[in-house]
């Protein structure tokens, strides 16, 4: 059963992280490769059509965009990595933004890191999660259309990519699998972020 969200309001389109709502609520941001079908999760997981907007086209996404979920967090639909279809400055403009704001954000409380299941594991996925642990940004991996491939192959990628994490890590990242389509892992991803955020509410201010 799907966790039901009241209310689910876009706050604004931000350049860059001193730009940003200064208001001292949790925050959750999303993150990944181009075409990994970020739009259709932030949707699932805030149970909306069109909260985020879909596109068939990578790269659509090219600034830091706000929602207020339930007057109680924010949901942060950051540009995704790994753009084919931009030019080089553009690419560049927008890690130094990604990478500012993760290094310099205190309301972020965790980034979901998309993963495409459907596919072997990709490079700049595995250097962006390293990039992530090295840089001490708490964050969990998204495994995304687990329904897109057979059960055994979704398996093998995850494993792999897991596998290549391994060999810098020494404990895995939490994960989830999640299926857009079939509504597959809303649930447990909003335990997991209602259970921050009602823990966030007994920490003093400008702590995590």
């Amino acid at each position: 059963m799907l966790i039901m969200i009241a209310k689910a309001t876009f706050v604004g389109s931000f350049n860059k992280e001193t730009e940003c709502p200064k208001v001292e609520i949790p925050e959750f941001a999303f993150i990944g490769r181009s075409n990994v079908g970020k739009s259709s999760l932030i949707n699932l997981v805030t149970n909306r059509k069109d909260l985020a907007k879909t596109s068939q086209t990578p790269g659509k996404t090219q600034k830091l965009n706000f929602f207020l979920i339930d007057d109680t967090w924010h949901l942060v639909d950051l540009p995704g990595y790994g753009y084919a279809k931009v030019s080089k400055t553009m690419r560049s403009d927008f890690e130094k933004m990604i990478q500012y704001y993760f290094k310099n954000r205190e309301q972020l409380y965790c980034t979901f890191l998309l993963i495409d299941a459907s596919i072997s594991p990709q490079k700049m996925d595995i250097e962006f999660a390293n990039w992530l642990g090295q840089h001490q940004v708490p964050f969990v991996i998204v495994f995304t259309k687990v329904d897109k491939a057979k059960a055994l192959e979704i398996k093998k990628n995850i494993d792999k990519f897991n596998g290549e994490l391994l060999q810098t890590w020494t404990t895995l990242p939490q994960s989830f699998k999640t299926s857009s389509e079939r509504k597959i892992g809303q649930r447990e991803l909003m335990d997991f972020i209602q259970l921050i955020v009602k823990e966030s509410k007994n920490q003093p201010s400008n702590t995590k």
